[in-house]
């Protein structure tokens, strides 16, 4: 039997899930947000898993809008990383060839992990033990996906027909791939053996660029030449635009898993959710004695089966079976369990009519940490900022505007034009329009303050960058 090498797990993070709105959204979608037990995302469970003995070091794939927070949320965990910039969305074949491409370059023919960074795995003893079998095949020449056994005939997940011939335990060659059906013809697929497509894979770094090669050779080439001339940006790399954007828009089963005689599906049950939905993450959470899921500031009366979760506001729902309650700080959704999966075309409404609270949450994060507008008027706004140990907002200037930092925790290093200045807590800093300044926080805790713009435009479009750290002017 072939040995394997280290596995390279290659994270997909660039996704944006809307049906997990108001909570996610594209300025901070669902892989993460702080869902699961500890306080982690999805995405920082997902790499977590793949770190330690037998797993070399990841390549998180995302854009150029996540490249911060997935950065400041690995070194939490104090994980390291390759994180890559795609220039645009060009679907999963696109980001599973790069990853193949740069797997190949540590090491020829090296077992490569394809793992989506918004899934649920209840047990990872389980999920280890899968995917160490499905490294297995993968380094004698399969490309294998993990395919989760049913446990209900769900119409929100893809499905794969195991094929006779068999691989190994629990393991065949791949048949086809189905789509998501309706409930009837998913009841028939679980009666025939069929397996969910969890949309994970297992291969060898050179078998992919081989099928790619074969089945998707516009696909390689772009990932080839985007590698080739990827730049270093700080600790990103940032994969050449133009090369990049000649790749198709397609999906790697379409472009690879349909095509290839080398397939493989290995069987599964660790506990896997997508958390597509809210109806979905209720099914993987903890729940009380009445079938509730209770997160935040809520009291439930009378109320069954359903989601409760609110982030700031005192949230109540008295004599309800099987409901979605999510309350935000702009925002409240109220769905029955069952809809729960059309929210996604409830978004889709919402940006039709270009309300702003279907992409953009109130928190927006940045590489330093964050602002939240708190209250806004005719000329004039006023913002809830956070600054990280150690954070420098850009040396800038407003054309439009003055601004008030009123320090409430933490100490500021203020430069105004050629003045630099410390501020303790209960102190303002005046910064007239035109001047030239920045905030650091040089301390070792959180630096809190309340910002207050007056001025005829408070638009976040009147910042002019001169120098910015995190090279963003």
């Amino acid at each position: 039997m072939a040995s394997s090498p280290q596995i390279v797990p290659i994270i997909m993070a660039g996704g944006a899930g809307t049906r997990l709105w108001p909570v996610s959204r594209d300025t901070m979608p669902k892989q993460f947000i702080a869902l699961l037990g500890g306080g982690l995302s999805a995405f920082q469970a997902a790499v977590k898993r793949v770190v330690g003995d037998g797993f070399d070091r990841p390549i998180v794939v995302t854009n150029n809008e996540f490249r911060f927070t997935c950065a400041d949320q690995l070194s939490r965990l104090g994980i390291q990383a390759d994180i890559v910039l795609e220039p645009e969305r060009r679907d999963s074949a696109a980001a599973v060839a790069v990853g193949a491409v740069m797997a190949e370059q540590r090491m020829a023919d090296t077992v490569c992990l394809v793992l989506a960074s918004d899934h649920v795995i209840g047990d990872e003893a389980g999920f280890l033990e899968a995917i160490r079998a499905a490294a297995t095949l993968a380094a004698e020449g399969r490309i294998m996906t993990l395919g989760i056994r049913p446990d209900h005939p769900s119409t929100a997940y893809g499905y794969i027909r195991p094929g006779q011939q068999p691989l190994g335990p629990g393991a065949h060659v791949l048949d086809r791939f189905v789509e998501k059906p309706d409930r009837a013809t998913a009841e028939g697929y679980i009666a025939e053996g069929y397996v969910w497509n969890s949309g994970n894979f297992a291969f060898s770094s050179s078998v992919m660029l081989g099928e790619l090669e074969a089945h998707a050779p516009q696909v390689l080439k772009a990932a080839r030449a985007a590698v080739d001339k990827a730049t270093p940006d700080l600790d990103f790399v940032r994969l050449d635009a133009a090369a990049f954007s000649l790749s198709p828009t397609i999906s790697i089963d379409y472009a690879v898993m349909e095509k290839t005689k080398r397939g493989g599906v290995l069987a599964a049950d660790f506990g896997w959710s997508d958390i597509g939905s809210w109806d979905s993450l209720h099914q993987v959470k903890d729940k009380d004695a009445e079938g509730n899921v209770l997160e935040g500031d809520v009291v439930a009366l009378n109320t069954t089966n359903s989601f409760l979760r609110s982030e700031e506001a005192l949230t109540t729902v008295v004599g309800l079976d099987g409901v979605v309650v999510v309350t935000t700080h702009d925002a409240v959704l109220v769905t029955s369990m069952a809809e729960a999966p059309n929210v996604k075309t409830l978004v889709a409404e919402l940006k039709r009519q270009g309300r702003r609270e279907a992409g953009e949450h109130l928190r927006i994060y940045r590489p330093w940490g964050w602002y939240q507008r708190i209250d806004i008027g005719d000329r004039w706004q006023v913002k809830h900022i956070c600054v990280k140990p150690g954070g420098r907002l850009s040396l800038q200037r407003h054309h439009h505007r003055a601004e008030h930092w009123v320090v409430v925790h933490g100490t500021a290093e203020v430069t105004i034009d050629d003045t630099v200045k410390f501020y303790h807590e209960n102190e303002a800093a005046y910064l007239p329009i035109g001047c030239v300044h920045r905030l650091h926080n040089p301390g070792k805790i959180d630096l809190k303050l309340i910002e207050v713009q007056v001025g005829s435009y408070t638009g976040e479009d009147d910042i002019v960058r001169i120098e910015d750290v995190y090279a963003r002017s």
